[in-house]
């Protein structure tokens, strides 16, 4: 895809003024709103690899609580460096890792770790050291507005967007026959879009069992 075929925001909003043949205040002001809660849907429905991130901190000695990355989703793995050796450290239920390590003034390696809130993890045993460590998590994609014009939406999943955002907007305009037709259009992105989503997972699933 060359750049000048890459989808915007701004292109976007014009193309959904342009599907709904709607120049109306009322309707392009709720436009932004459309594209959000496609966003939302799509991704709710579909893991994309464009959103898995690795990212790499360091602990705080004496503390067992380390904040999560920005748009943190959902966590894969983590693991610690320990003389210059990468160590597993393996997810947990808040409760085990609690009763495993009830003393959080004693410290150690990190063995375990649990979701502590939205934006926090709880580790187990409270590190010793500013260990460097690395997770790898989905991350929530920087939504679109005027001033982030893409994403990995706009790149590889545009006609979903499109058609996505279209059938955000029915329920605003309450009646409009076109959308049997965004409907099936939407559907079979999305289908096509679920199995390539599958086939990566089932890839990257297959390399973790040959390692």
């Amino acid at each position: 895809m060359t750049a000048a075929a890459v989808m915007t925001y701004d292109s976007l909003t014009e193309n959904i003024s342009s599907y709904l043949e709607r120049t109306d205040t009322a309707t392009l002001e709720k436009i932004p709103l459309f594209i959000m809660l496609a966003e939302q849907v799509i991704a709710s429905e579909i893991k994309f690899l464009g959103n898995l991130t690795v990212n790499t901190a360091f602990m705080v000695a004496g503390t067992n609580i380390i904040p999560k990355p920005a748009r943190w989703h959902k966590t894969v793995s983590m693991n610690v460096l320990v003389d210059g050796q990468k160590q597993p450290v393996l997810l947990r239920k808040y409760e085990y890792l609690r009763e495993y390590w009830p003393d959080a003034t004693q410290t150690d390696v990190p063995k375990f770790y649990a979701d502590y809130d939205y934006t926090h993890w709880l580790i187990a045993p409270t590190p010793d050291a500013a260990y460097s460590f690395e997770v790898l998590y989905y991350q929530r994609l920087q939504p679109l507005d005027s001033t982030n014009q893409t994403n990995w939406m706009t790149e590889y999943a545009p006609q979903a967007l499109l058609y996505g955002s279209l059938l955000q907007a029915m329920p605003f305009l309450k009646n409009d026959d076109r959308i049997p037709m965004w409907q099936a259009q939407y559907s079979a992105i999305m289908q096509t879009l679920k199995a390539e989503d599958q086939q990566r997972l089932a890839d990257r699933q297959a390399i973790a069992v040959d390692t």
